[in-house]
């Protein structure tokens, strides 16, 4: 069976520099994805201010939908599922889980590690034809510390969880110097996406191969959208063969959101 999956920080439905609504041109360029299964970050479930402000009711000219913004961008093809992260007065976010397969269930895991920053992991178990797939939707947070206490939790949940059936572990890491990719490998046998496709330098794999030393495995760079240069955004498998990944480029992303979204192709082993 083979499963499109997608991880997109969409900044809160607004653009980055002036704030600018976009969630309208978001829905449609999540349905560019053609993915059964979106990884979401950053998703409103509520914003009074915004709602106030653009959510006007001529809906011609509507730029902020009535609906949370997770249902919003389901549509007709997909189901949803939401885990509320932060909280505010006017309103909250989280991450969400877009998938044309059936949700089992889903549970909210709240990996805070401070009072400064509200982070979640959510997990999904999809129903699909060939067997139930475990997803889980990561936003870690800003400081290495705190993302290193949150990647021990994000362990214990998958093998908690997971039961040995088919895993797919993506959303924004924050980690742009890669330290936490060996530790998921080794702890949960996962790969990432780019592992196997990644660009690699024929030169440096063979100088580290005289060393004794394995190939440089590095995530795609994603962030910023405009010009992507840290390697913040991921998709980790297990149980799955990796047909193909891409960044999605161009200046239509880079309008969009900070981040620049990943696709990839799966088959299950």
């Amino acid at each position: 069976m083979k499963i499109r999956v997608a991880t997109y920080n969409i900044h809160k439905g607004v653009s980055s520099l002036r704030s600018t609504p976009r969630v309208i041109a978001l829905k449609k360029a999540i349905g560019e994805f053609h993915a059964e299964v979106v990884f979401l970050q950053e998703v409103q479930g509520r914003h009074d201010r915004f709602q106030a402000r653009y959510g006007k009711e001529d809906t011609a000219h509507r730029h902020w939908p009535e609906t949370a913004q997770y249902d919003y961008f389901k549509g007709e093809k997909h189901h949803s599922a939401y885990g509320m992260n932060a909280v505010y007065d006017h309103g909250h976010h989280g991450n969400a889980l877009l998938s044309t397969f059936p949700i089992e269930n889903s549970h909210n895991h709240d990996v805070s590690d401070h009072a400064y920053e509200q982070r979640g992991i959510l997990h999904c178990v999809l129903e699909t034809p060939a067997g139930r797939v475990h997803c889980y939707v990561v936003h870690l947070g800003l400081f290495e510390g705190s993302r290193g206490r949150q990647t021990l939790s994000l362990i214990e949940a998958v093998n908690a969880s997971s039961n040995g059936e088919p895993v797919i572990i993506a959303g924004d890491f924050n980690d742009w110097r890669n330290t936490l990719s060996d530790r998921l490998r080794n702890a949960l046998g996962v790969v990432e996406v780019f592992d196997e496709l990644g660009p690699k330098s024929a030169m440096g794999d063979m100088v580290r191969s005289w060393a004794g030393r394995a190939p440089r495995l590095a995530p795609a760079r994603t962030f910023p959208a405009m010009l992507p240069w840290f390697r913040l955004d991921r998709i980790y498998v297990r149980g799955f063969k990796v047909d193909n990944a891409q960044v999605m480029h161009g200046p239509l992303w880079a309008k969009l959101s900070d981040h620049a979204p990943i696709v990839a192709e799966l088959q299950l082993s």
